[in-house]
């Protein structure tokens, strides 16, 4: 089943703003919500879907990259996995978009709170993304690349398996909120009692306090380590292009989510091709005597070199195609061309012999311009070019 647009998901325009885009979220998140439809499977469905949207649009970067590439863009992910809304369980939205109720579910002061999930009002930290350059080759940017890269980031405390405690029994439940995480108040309105829930304060909204800290990672669950990462670069990026991966940044406090690795396009200059779109240019310079005569020569693709044929009398500044052999469209079999501009070369210095044959042709009619009608200038031919 196809992706529904996320703008019509949560029923804005591509121009809303930040605060549209969060009330929007947060009337479809209500509408849907589990502990108001409890075991519809349907309202389940949008539910995830809202959220899904939201992950996307409430990011500047991602939302940058949907409105370019639309939902091309999760196939782009380096990992494969693309935006992380689709795989999203009902635990992952409510520790990352919880806030946009202002903690908690916003029924559980009507419907007995927390039918549509475990655990509560527990918080469950998040880690932060981390951002990345990756420098590639034409090469490796037309037929896509494996990079495996040593990243410097926060890695869960392997002695205490991230849960920042010396051992299982240096947990107590927390006596604020006993366990739950979250506290309620009630307080008296003209409309009646009224009862909020907010974060515990006391715990932070994990349920549970530590009563002896982990000596390594001191009581944070995380430590400064290397990971080594393996990037699939989908073919036909381009220059400035990010890419994602779920769950490769900085690892969160104490068995959190972690954050999400960002990856930022880097092209190198090449020695000879030069990129344009899905094209590359060629410049090939060829002496007026093979331009006239006409000769076969090898040029240089992404793919190795390739033979092509000039015909007799070729000016300056046609424009020889090979189809298909530019850089493929991302996550699409159509692939661009490459361009050959000729430019006949001039020499600089001649010597006796050279000056004297050319002095003898110079009157020769053949030598004379004399474009035809059919000749087109060099403005007609990159209007053609661009058309």
């Amino acid at each position: 089943m196809a992706k529904r647009d996320y703008y019509d998901v949560l029923g804005i325009s591509k121009g809303a703003d930040a605060d549209e885009i969060k009330k929007a979220y947060r009337k479809m998140a209500i509408k849907f919500h589990p502990d108001k439809n409890q075991g519809d499977k349907e309202a389940e469905e949008k539910f995830k879907e809202a959220a899904e949207a939201y992950e996307v649009l409430s990011n500047p970067e991602k939302r940058q990259r949907y409105n370019q590439f639309g939902h091309a863009a999760n196939a782009g992910s380096a990992s494969g996995g693309g935006y992380g809304g689709g795989s999203m369980n009902m635990d992952d939205i409510f520790s990352q978009f919880g806030d946009i109720f202002g903690g908690g579910s916003p029924f559980e002061g009507f419907f007995g709170g927390g039918g549509g999930r475990q655990g509560g009002g527990r918080r469950v930290a998040r880690g932060s993304n981390l951002r990345i350059k990756v420098r590639l080759s034409l090469e490796e940017i037309a037929n896509g690349a494996e990079k495996k890269i040593k990243v410097n980031k926060q890695i869960l405390c392997k002695t205490c398996d991230g849960t920042g405690a010396k051992d299982k029994s240096s947990f107590s439940t927390c006596k604020t909120c006993g366990g739950a995480g979250s506290v309620r108040r009630v307080t008296n309105t003209i409309l009646g009692q009224m009862q909020t829930t907010s974060t515990c304060p006391t715990c932070n909204g994990e349920g549970s306090t530590i009563t002896s800290k982990c000596n390594v990672c001191h009581g944070d669950g995380v430590v400064r380590g290397e990971e080594t990462i393996t990037i699939n670069v989908p073919a036909g990026v381009s220059e400035g292009m990010q890419l994602s991966m779920s769950g490769k940044g900085n690892a969160a406090p104490r068995g959190g989510v972690p954050g999400d690795l960002i990856i930022l396009i880097e092209e190198i200059p090449h020695e000879t091709l030069k990129r344009d779109g899905n094209n590359v240019i060629y410049d090939l310079h060829v002496n007026f005597v093979d331009a006239a005569l006409g000769t076969s020569i090898e040029v240089p693709t992404i793919d190795g070199k390739a033979k092509i044929k000039l015909e007799p009398g070729t000016q300056g500044g046609k424009i020889l195609r090979l189809k298909g052999k530019g850089v493929p469209e991302v996550n699409s079999y159509h692939r661009g061309d490459q361009l050959i501009h000729v430019n006949i070369w001039t020499p600089k210095a001649l010597s006796r012999e050279e000056r004297e044959a050319l002095e003898k042709l110079q009157g020769s009619p053949n030598f004379k311009p004399n474009p035809g009608k059919n000749e087109k200038s060099f403005f007609e031919r990159m209007k053609e070019y661009f058309e």
